[in-house]
């Protein structure tokens, strides 16, 4: 008997090196991102490589704060890069998404427009009513100030005119991940909240159009749905050479023909 498990144990030895387990990496942040692409193509890196990386959410802020504290190899952001930001993080644009407004699909609102979703997040709109829906109080879910991350930084570079989305009577203060809003809405009638397109899309939620204009990857592309936003990946200055290859592989163009095929818009599909 024991001269059958020597063989055994000495592949499995050989097998779990040391060398071996240091190759698999982890990365957290951005929901839209994980949910969106990066998920699927870390499944598609390992069929090719072997190794394996975990995807944790969290949100954009949650990722950043893991890979200055050495938690995560690579972190996922959909928030730009900003001036109290730590210089030695590197932003990599690796896709594009837009910023979009959801409710439940029970909601027979389908149309927004900028001024209306200021309204709302200004609590001057309070009641499905208002925008010729049910009669119902509107329920807005957001997160901190801080924690809304990228898409706090997109609401307010692109619809609040510069200001901080800032709690109203209206709005519920949950956790700072988009997936949480993105549940939220789902479960909720009167709800409404504001997240990516990479992500939204695989919801059971209402993406509703802007101005008339659907939220799809063909207008997101064109620039007709005008709220356009990158994606990127956040690494540290000179990062591990197992991380520079998954990035080089993210922006290869099999990496991006991987993107473009999950119904999101890729770099090299941008002009």
């Amino acid at each position: 008997m024991y001269k059958l498990l020597v063989p055994f144990f000495i592949f499995f030895l050989l097998s779990h090196t040391p060398s071996s387990f240091a190759e698999n990496m982890i990365a957290s942040g951005c929901s839209v991102s994980s949910v969106g692409y990066l998920a699927d193509l870390c499944q598609e890196y390992e069929k090719e490589t072997g190794v394996r990386i975990s995807v944790l959410g969290g949100g954009s802020v949650r990722g950043l704060v893991d890979l200055l504290n050495n938690r995560v190899d690579f972190a996922a952001s959909c928030k730009a890069k900003e001036a109290d930001d730590p210089a030695d993080l590197d932003f990599i644009p690796v896709a594009w998404d837009a910023l979009v407004f959801i409710v439940n699909k029970s909601n027979p609102v389908n149309n927004i427009t900028p001024k209306n979703v200021r309204d709302i997040y200004e609590g001057k709109i309070k009641n499905w009513k208002q925008l010729r829906g049910h009669d119902m109080v509107i329920t807005s879910f957001i997160s901190t100030t801080k924690g809304m991350g990228g898409i706090g930084q997109s609401l307010s570079k692109m619809i609040l005119n510069g200001r901080p989305v800032s709690k109203q009577p209206n709005s519920v203060v949950l956790a700072s991940s988009v997936a949480i809003w993105e549940q939220m809405v789902e479960k909720t009638p009167e709800g409404f909240a504001s997240t990516g397109f990479a992500s939204a899309r695989k919801r059971e939620v209402k993406m509703l159009r802007l101005n008339g204009i659907e939220p799809s990857k063909k207008n997101i592309l064109s620039g007709r749905y005008p709220l356009r936003r990158p994606l990127y990946l956040v690494v540290k200055k000179d990062p591990k050479p197992e991380v520079r290859k998954f990035i080089d592989y993210v922006l290869s163009s099999k990496g991006q023909g991987f993107i473009a095929s999950y119904g999101i818009p890729a770099l090299s599909e941008l002009k």
